[in-house]
């Protein structure tokens, strides 16, 4: 963190909100799935209605899952994912 003369203090969100690294790779992580689904959904020409059907969801929830809401689960968005053929491997998980 870097402290001006006026009292204001420059610093990341990690300093702010005071997040071990384990944190802010879940974080990442939960972003990087959000990421994911949003381009398998357009890959696969789906809006998101359809995807929600195939998930048994709401669009509402969807669009959460797009945005990386904090609502939202790594685990649904890992489950969502796979409901859409996406392989582990394609995720970077070995094995």
């Amino acid at each position: 963190m870097k402290n001006f003369k006026n009292g204001w203090v420059e610093g990341s969100v990690q300093d702010f909100l005071e997040l071990s690294p384990a944190d802010m790779e879940y974080i990442e992580t939960r972003r990087t799935l959000s990421r994911k689904l949003k381009a398998v959904r357009e890959e696969l020409n789906l809006t998101q209605v359809e995807v929600a059907v195939r998930l048994k969801t709401s669009q509402s929830r969807v669009a959460k899952m797009e945005k990386a809401d904090p609502s939202v689960s790594a685990d649904l968005l890992l489950q969502s994912l796979f409901c859409l053929g996406v392989k582990r491997k394609e995720l970077g998980f070995a094995g």
